[in-house]
């Protein structure tokens, strides 16, 4: 017998929950006009499931009629009963399997992977377990770090479950220096994130997943030096986008988080990201966040992506994303006393004649030569050991010719990173961690406003009315609850998010 596979919803008509089918597919699975059915609810499976009963059948049951169309002739069947309700809420997604005369009625596979991840999820947040992290293009782990530390003094617990990085300097970098990221369960892969195998279900599921994708391809140096138009026409970064959206399928995370330059954010491969991530059940929030507004010396604009499921941190806006440092005057409180005879001092006579060739070409590249006394400096970048152009340097004091680069421990301080997550590498290869790197305090205020929202939740998630279900009688206790004088939204009943985590803030920052 053929097998009929219909994905539909769960409607509602005259207020009673409806599943309706029609059409050759009935017919294909045994599905016949005039034929009886009862309905069996399978609680453990989380499914229902109609059968043919006899003609003696005594109890309710539900009978296909026929419909006629343009002269064809074939079954509908209409099936309204308030049983449903038990597993299934009104427009729910629904997986109907129709063979051998039988009918199963499931969630959508999707709507599956939704509750699953939720009820992962928010167990874990009640019982404080950490939540389980993957990392993709993991680099040195900054990123990853600056979350888990945010989130940490939000007093939410995570861990690296799989790290995912193609640069082995990089990733034994972050094992050595980022031990609290890493635990016996954890996964490190060394690899081309291409070549892992995510067929077979072995993928372990996860909580948060984190990718700073490649931006390459993206950003406006990026486009320049590779001659390319657009960011998906990058030979290798230009597809990896695809790679991360299989993983989010692969390991059905509750949230996603996503980092790029600004310029990521009108890019064919961001509305993909887009559509994909609201095709799995996720809701998507995104803002351009700049270094100097969370403490840094660098200014670094870059687009943060935050994907949740419905029913965890619903409330979350970036602009409870406050600093949780604050930024020093000028770049001279973080420079080195370096000698006036270091041989870091160099004669670069060659990049100020560049500098003249760009301005004559029209190229509009600047050297960015800097005193200190400056409240901020230019983005520094992956290959800043290799003294390009463009990028910031420091002027002797004393002669004007000879000029110097960030020390790595200058450059991880401009983007206030501790300089322990890049020690024991050549500087060479702390520069490449860093200048690849998030800017750490935004992410960390980012992550930190994050798990304040999930405080919230775990507080008020199960709640439908404050005032009703916590107060009481509202003409008694109205206005006298905890909560009250942080405001209550007269429509919903609920406390305001905003209001709440700005009073418990300081709370959770003092208790970390």
């Amino acid at each position: 017998m053929a097998t009929s596979i219909i994905n539909t919803k769960l409607g509602e008509n005259r207020n009673v929950a409806r599943v309706w089918l029609e059409g050759q597919k009935l017919s294909r699975g045994g599905v016949n006009v005039g034929a009886r059915y009862a309905l069996h609810m399978q609680e453990g499976f989380q499914r229902f499931e109609l059968r043919p009963v006899p003609e003696n059948y005594v109890g309710e049951t539900f009978t296909v009629s026929r419909r006629e169309k343009n002269g064809i002739v074939f079954p509908l069947f209409e099936i309204r009963s308030e049983t449903f309700r038990k597993l299934f809420e009104v427009s729910a997604k629904l997986r109907v399997i129709i063979r051998d005369a039988r009918i199963i009625i499931t969630r959508s596979q999707i709507d599956i992977k939704i509750a699953e991840r939720v009820k992962r999820f928010m167990e874990k947040l009640k019982n404080g377990q950490k939540l389980a992290t993957v990392s993709l293009f993991h680099g040195g782990g900054v990123l990853d770090k600056s979350i888990h530390s945010g989130l940490q003094k939000a007093g939410v617990g995570s861990f690296i479950q799989v790290g995912v990085e193609l640069e082995d300097a990089y990733l034994e970098s972050s094992l050595r220096n980022n031990k609290e990221l890493w635990s016996e369960e954890s996964i490190a892969i060394c690899g081309d994130i291409k070549e892992i195998n995510l067929q077979g279900g072995n993928i372990p599921q996860a909580d948060i997943l984190v990718a700073g994708l490649p931006c390459t391809g993206a950003s406006v140096a990026g486009r320049s030096k590779n001659k390319i138009s657009c960011a998906e026409e990058h030979s290798a970064a230009g597809s990896m986008f695809v790679d991360m959206l299989d993983w989010v399928k692969a390991s059905n995370p509750a949230m996603v988080i996503l980092e790029n330059v600004k310029q990521y954010a009108s890019t064919a491969s961001m509305m993909v990201i887009r559509s994909v991530l609201t095709s799995l059940g996720y809701r998507i929030k995104e803002a351009v966040l700049q270094g100097t507004d969370f403490g840094s010396l660098e200014s670094r604009e870059r687009l943060v992506v935050l994907a949740t499921t419905p029913g965890i941190a619903d409330e979350f806006e970036f602009d409870n994303v406050v600093p949780l440092r604050k930024k020093p005057e000028t770049l001279k409180a973080i420079m080195e006393d370096i000698p006036l005879d270091s041989d870091r001092w160099k004669d670069l006579t060659y990049l100020a004649e560049k500098e003249e060739r760009d301005k004559a070409a029209g190229k509009g590249f600047t050297r960015q030569l800097l005193t200190g006394d400056e409240a901020s400096c230019g983005t520094i970048g992956k290959s800043y050991a290799k003294y390009r152009s463009t990028e910031p340097m420091l002027i002797h004091p004393l002669q004007s010719a000879l000029s110097r680069l960030f020390t790595p421990q200058e450059h991880a301080a401009a983007k206030t990173i501790p300089y322990g997550m890049v020690e024991g590498n050549s500087e060479t290869v702390m520069h490449e961690i860093l200048g690849q790197s998030v800017i750490f305090a935004k992410f960390e205020a980012f992550a930190f406003a994050v798990g304040m929202m999930l405080q919230y939740t775990l507080n008020f998630g199960e709640l439908t009315s404050y005032c009703g279900q916590v107060c009481g009688d509202l003409g008694k206790n109205c206005g006298l609850g905890n909560i009250c004088q942080l405001g209550v939204d007269a429509q919903t009943e609920m406390p305001d998010p905003a209001s709440w985590i700005a009073a418990h803030a300081e709370d959770y920052l003092l208790a970390a």
